[in-house]
């Protein structure tokens, strides 16, 4: 059952104490007839959406944050919040979900399977769809790593394909190898720095184990996860190429659909942006999509002073 304040928030006191009444499920009582008539000119054989999680609080103080887990500000839950309205105007009815080890993406999939009134979907938690590891640059403010190591070369650090960051030091808070979260992980596959080409290849063979089987079923699948883990799949499904992928950005808490077909290819939508890199659509319009992925892109810029 949907929280009493993101409720509140999203529809009103009323609303909020009507829809948490019992026996009724909040927001999906009823499919939407303007989702089912947008669903029924894209539908596929399987669906995939992807959601990348809401402001944490270091993205807000402006640390790299990577595999630190974090939790989601306020207006990281309130990003989760209209991610899950849009997703049930869609009409979306989810089979079963994906995510990472961290809190910020669980948050967010809590958040989307409350407000929809899909508590039951089957969660599965693995840390291949964690955030790219970002090394000895984790906890660091942004401006003080230009500072010190200068603009071109956190540039190459941070948008580059395939150079990754300094290495973590093994005694640091930061180094998920010390964590009882992850004993079951196999040391050496523990990254101490990734660049996005190894977050690439990290998180890809979750995709073909894990998430692949359920598309191949027919399954409509919600992937949680983070900015790099998801560029890995999408690139991967859209055949992104290296230099495409590390300019592609993935706004907050805005769901990403894809529907596929028999053998699992994208379907291109109408409602895709023009010319543009993927063959999904976001559940946004077009001018809310341009200023959310701008928004992303200036949070990369290394400011002055």
């Amino acid at each position: 059952m949907a929280t009493p304040w993101l409720l509140a928030m999203l529809f009103g006191s009323a609303s909020a104490a009507w829809l948490q009444a019992p026996g009724l499920s909040p927001l999906r009582t009823e499919r939407p007839r303007a989702a089912a008539a947008l669903m029924a000119e894209d539908e596929g054989f399987a669906t995939i959406v992807f959601l990348r999680h809401g402001q944490s609080v270091w993205n807000e103080a402006g640390l790299f944050t990577g595999w630190a887990d974090v939790e989601l500000t306020t207006l990281g839950k309130n990003e989760a919040a209209q991610g899950a309205t849009q997703m049930w105007k869609e009409g979306i009815v989810l089979d079963v979900a994906y995510t990472s080890r961290l809190k910020r993406a669980q948050q967010t999939l809590d958040i989307v399977l409350r407000i929809t009134g899909q508590e039951h979907v089957e969660v599965h938690k693995c840390w291949r769809l964690n955030e790219r590891m970002y090394g000895g640059l984790t906890g660091l403010d942004k401006k003080e790593t230009v500072k010190k190591f200068g603009d071109d070369q956190v540039k190459i650090w941070r948008r580059s394909y395939a150079t990754p960051p300094p290495e973590i030091e093994l005694d640091s808070p930061y180094w998920p190898g010390n964590l009882n979260e992850y004993a079951h992980v196999k040391m050496a596959d523990i990254p101490r720095s990734e660049s996005l080409k190894c977050t690439v290849d990290r998180t890809l063979p979750y995709w073909y184990s894990d998430i692949v089987p359920a598309l191949r079923r027919g399954k409509t699948v919600l992937v949680a996860a983070h900015g790099n883990s998801i560029r890995g799949m999408l690139k991967n499904l859209d055949g992104i190429s290296d230099d495409d992928i590390t300019g592609l950005e993935i706004p907050t808490g805005m769901p990403l659909v894809y529907r596929l077909d028999k053998d699992l290819k994208p379907i291109p939508s109408s409602r895709a942006a023009p010319g543009g890199l993927l063959s999904g659509y976001f559940l946004a319009d077009q001018k809310a999509i341009e200023e959310a992925q701008q928004k992303v892109a200036d949070q990369t810029k290394v400011l002055d002073g």
